[in-house]
């Protein structure tokens, strides 16, 4: 049985992170973790099996939570007739969007992680993961515009998986240059925008 002490464990995890945040997953040393704790490794062991348990218990449960968030967002979205999807374009609502980037900043430092310190763990792609939600929602959109006899331009997988990758890639990098939360919403909202005109004109419709 593990041993169980929450100070200890917390300050463990709080010397792991600073160690991914400055070198990188691949870079951190469980060595030098239990050193900036001021512990041995046998004793930093007893409560992480390897580093990559660390960065799993530190970034796990909000990468989960907004990964089923936006799960959510676009399940809502693609029940919708097809006038209200395209009156409602970029998929994220306004609600939604809030949502998003106050979490984000809500957990900086495990989203710091994720996207900037998460090469060799299983949180490499976790934009991918998004971004493939979102290509997922943006077939769904096309899809219904066709069936509904809309006139559509013809556009290939690759530049919906192109422009489906600019959202999240713009969104987080808020965080890469830790930007403050007013202004990263401020950028959002303009991002959002952005986005959703070009989706109007690569489909050839008109947004009014």
């Amino acid at each position: 049985m593990r041993p169980i002490n929450e100070k200890l464990a917390e300050e463990l995890l709080e010397a792991g992170k600073r160690e991914f945040l400055e070198r990188g997953f691949q870079g951190a040393s469980m060595r030098s973790i239990a050193a900036a704790a001021g512990v041995t490794t046998g004793a930093l062991y007893r409560y992480y099996t390897d580093k990559a348990a660390m960065f799993d218990k530190l970034v796990s449960e909000p990468a989960h939570a907004l990964l089923e968030r936006y799960r959510e967002i676009q399940m809502h979205f693609s029940q919708l007739p097809v006038e209200q999807k395209l009156s409602n374009l970029p998929e994220i609502s306004d609600d939604g969007q809030i949502w998003m980037m106050q979490f984000i900043y809500d957990h900086f430092d495990a989203f710091k992680l994720i996207v900037c310190c998460s090469a060799g763990t299983r949180y490499e792609y976790y934009l991918d993961t998004l971004t493939e939600i979102e290509v997922n929602a943006s077939h769904v959109l096309i899809e219904g515009m066709l069936d509904a006899g809309m006139e559509v331009q013809p556009i290939d997988d690759e530049l919906i998986h192109m422009v489906s990758s600019m959202l999240f890639n713009g969104m987080f990098e808020t965080i890469r240059h830790d930007m403050p939360r007013e202004k990263a919403m401020q950028h959002m909202c303009s991002l959002r925008d952005f986005y959703a005109a070009g989706w109007f004109r690569i489909l050839g419709i008109s947004d009014t």
